[in-house]
């Protein structure tokens, strides 16, 4: 189901690129396969680094069968390329409308700021709530997921809404090559890294990886429909 979902955003860009309007430009110039890129490397990232954090802070656990990838179910690399493709297509629709709407100057920074943080705490927040209905996906205590978790999550977003909005957003002035993106991406990552391990330091959690999620170890552990089999 989440490589469905991821499939045809990272498709489009090399087999119907006249969705997007680029059919006459050189695929390495599009700024679709860019921005699956920068996306691709950022949510990479995220799976294979924040996830991490989210055991050790949340005690967030997955429990379906799957291959994994430093601990994480490789099926979660794909799904979250498509959640935050959607994300981000949103966040670039409100902060252009912002920046076009509003006259430069301190207030509007104040309003791109508040609205930067805004959507990403409602962003994870919506996340959280939508994705409780899933057996396979829990956290200890699901309150302090929704409430802490959501400001945790919402980190990621506090710095890719605005740094994603960069790609290609003034091509006159700056046109972004792929390598640009990716090294964005990668800094944005590092950023979000910074902020995840503050917020442990400060909340006091020690920090292990783990290469098999505890369902590989205990079968009983195992979700619905999947009881007893070894994750």
């Amino acid at each position: 189901v989440c490589v469905g979902l991821a499939a045809p955003l990272l498709l489009q860009p090399f087999i119907f690129p006249s969705i997007t309007g680029e059919a006459d430009i050189p695929w390495y110039g599009r700024y679709s396969v860019k921005a699956n890129l920068w996306i691709g490397i950022f949510s990479f990232i995220g799976n294979y680094w924040y996830t991490h954090y989210f055991y050790n802070v949340l005690e967030a656990h997955y429990t379906m069968p799957s291959w994994d990838l430093n601990g994480v179910p490789i099926p979660m690399y794909f799904g979250t390329h498509f959640y935050f493709c959607f994300y981000h297509v949103l966040s670039n629709l409100a902060l252009r409308k912002t920046y076009s709407s509003l006259e430069r100057g301190v207030l509007r920074n104040i309003f791109v700021c508040s609205l930067v943080f805004y959507m990403s705490y409602v962003t994870a927040f919506m996340e959280s709530l939508t994705i409780s209905g899933f057996p396979c996906y829990g956290f200890k205590d699901r309150f302090l997921a929704y409430t802490l978790g959501s400001a945790f999550y919402g980190l990621y977003f506090i710095v890719s809404f605005p740094m994603f909005l960069r790609l290609d957003e003034n091509p006159s002035k700056r046109s972004y090559s792929s390598f640009d993106a990716a090294v964005e991406a990668l800094a944005s990552g590092m950023a979000v890294l910074i902020l995840l391990d503050a917020v442990r330091v400060w909340l006091g959690a020690d920090l292990t990886f783990r290469l098999n999620r505890p369902c590989k170890l205990d079968s009983s552990l195992t979700c619905e429909p999947f009881n007893f089999k070894t994750c």
